[in-house]
């Protein structure tokens, strides 16, 4: 039986769900777009696939998944259309596209950027809470900038992945690592100043952003040096960063197909 794949983009605020992935008994953003094409499938044959999991509260501009039916869509900007108006105010679908059988979402060589809001130094508005971090000590920015630098490179990264294992694959290139000013994100309530950490790369593992994000945290506060991450980034480093900058202010900008 012919089968049609469908790569969607879809951007979302992830402050109230749990995470991309179907999990039991909790809010996540797979079950809510999975429930919204049941309704407007009416019921028919579909699967879903995304292009990677994020984790709680995370954030995306732009992320994607494959859908999986087994009768065309006649007219796409009708469906995304119907799509948009059933899915809850906080998911939004921006494009649908056509692609072939050898597409595979999951394998397919991919390039992706995230950014890390944060600001520091005052309490914040309340409402800044969902996307962006808060850091209440004040930090040190230009040695912060210098310190992501050091990420830029192929580095053995396994001080930044969650409960490594003995047999991953540690040793990775990041594009590009760079902490800029916030000029992307404004809100009348927001500090007057806030900055981005801005990471591009192949392949993130279990909270590597976070893991450096928050190394650069420490890094601003003094407690690290700049030679403490240049040492943690050597070849069979064992180096321990167990501080996971908090979720909200991480988002997924952008997912670039190769």
């Amino acid at each position: 039986m012919k089968k049609y794949f469908y790569v969607i983009t879809i951007q979302y605020l992830g402050y109230r769900f749990h995470g991309w992935q179907k999990q039991p008994d909790v809010k996540t953003l797979h079950l809510m777009v999975d429930r919204t094409l049941n309704f407007i499938l009416e019921g028919k044959y579909f699967k879903s696939l995304s292009s990677g999991r994020t984790d709680a509260m995370v954030s995306a501009e732009s992320a994607a998944f494959e859908l999986f039916l087994k009768e065309p869509i006649e007219d796409q900007d009708a469906f995304l259309e119907l799509f948009n108006y059933n899915l809850p105010q906080d998911i939004r679908a921006l494009n649908i596209k056509e692609v072939d059988e050898n597409f595979n979402i999951i394998n397919h060589s991919k390039v992706k950027e995230y950014l890390y809001l944060f600001t520091y130094g005052e309490k914040c508005h309340p409402f800044c809470a969902p996307i962006m971090t808060t850091i209440l000590d004040d930090l040190d920015i230009d040695i912060m900038k210098q310190g992501a630098k050091l990420f830029e490179g192929e580095h053995y990264l396994r001080s930044y992945c969650y409960k490594p294992t003995d047999n991953g694959i540690y040793t990775r290139t990041i594009l590009t690592c760079e902490i800029i000013n916030n000029i992307i994100y404004t809100a009348n309530y927001f500090p007057k100043q806030s900055f981005i950490l801005k990471v591009r790369g192949k392949g993130f593992m279990r909270n590597q952003i976070r893991l450096m994000m928050g190394t650069l945290i420490d890094l601003g506060k003094g407690k690290l040096s700049l030679q403490d991450i240049e040492t943690s980034l050597k070849p069979d480093s064992n180096i321990k960063m167990d501080y996971i900058a908090p979720a909200s202010g991480l988002i997924l900008n952008k997912i670039e197909f190769e």
